[in-house]
């Protein structure tokens, strides 16, 4: 079930009366009411899947998960393949393509560009309404011939990240990936539409501390932490080093060699 927000509630609300039945489902699903005329938030069915739009005046637009077109199309094509940043902070080299878990996979952005890149995802969203967009994100990807290829790497967990580190069954990953929410008090880090709609939602990651060591327990070769440029590290052990870019870094924690 999802929290109710202390500053207004969310209902579910189907866009035309053929998604109705799905937005009952989904109603049901999280825990979330039809009719709520004090909503801050919408969860709404419709032509384009699911999306959660903020209410009231000057709200951004709907937010929702598209790996087939736009942004998440474009950086595959043109995002610059195993030489982007983030392929080199995972350990992603010739004949290297790591099994790896993304234990904060939000809008699986980052996920998805892992996995047109060949490796084996798996990816846990604790926030239920934003693991709701992931999953209907991933279904309809499935259906697209290109696009279908790559998501068929991406595997979506339930559950809190650091619980099902913890007591995670099978065979272990061996890099994972995490990307906290990071306790911004500068407001033009905000601009973005989806941090406007989240931070609401899904709050700072306060146990980011936790979440890293939970990671490098289960771990086999290393943990990779992306954090804002100039943010400190997580509390804990420190990484052996750091690639940086603009306005991002990824902190690399290794434990063993990865080889082809």
């Amino acid at each position: 079930m999802v929290e109710q927000q202390a500053d207004g509630g969310i209902r579910v609300e189907a866009l035309t009366a053929d998604y109705q039945a799905q937005a009952e489902q989904w109603a049901a699903r999280l825990g979330l009411p039809l009719q709520d005329d004090a909503a801050a938030f919408a969860v709404q069915v419709g032509d384009d899947g699911l999306q959660i739009q903020q209410l009231g005046p000057q709200a951004p637009g709907p937010v929702r998960v598209d790996f087939v077109e736009g942004a998440a199309a474009h950086r595959r094509v043109f995002g610059g393949g195993s030489g982007q940043m983030i392929a080199k902070a995972v350990g992603i080299a010739q004949g290297v393509r790591p099994r790896v878990l993304d234990a904060t996979a939000g809008l699986g952005k980052d996920a998805f560009v892992l996995a047109s890149l060949g490796c084996e995802m798996q990816l846990i969203e604790r926030q239920p309404l934003v693991a709701a967009l992931l999953e209907d994100g991933l279904a309809r990807a499935a259906k697209d011939h290109e696009v279908g290829q790559i998501v068929a790497r991406m595997q979506l967990l339930n559950g809190n990240s650091i619980e099902r580190m913890r007591n995670w069954e099978g065979e272990a990953p061996q890099v994972i990936y995490l990307d906290p929410m990071f306790p911004h008090r500068d407001k033009s880090a905000l601009v973005k539409k989806e941090m406007r709609v989240f931070r609401p939602l899904v709050g700072d990651d306060l146990d980011a501390p936790a979440l890293l060591e939970a990671a490098l327990a289960l771990a086999t070769h290393r943990v990779v932490v992306k954090r804002p440029r100039k943010a400190p590290i997580i509390d804990g052990p420190k990484p052996s080093h750091s690639l940086e870019g603009k306005s991002s870094r990824y902190d690399i924690y290794p434990k063993k060699a990865l080889k082809a």
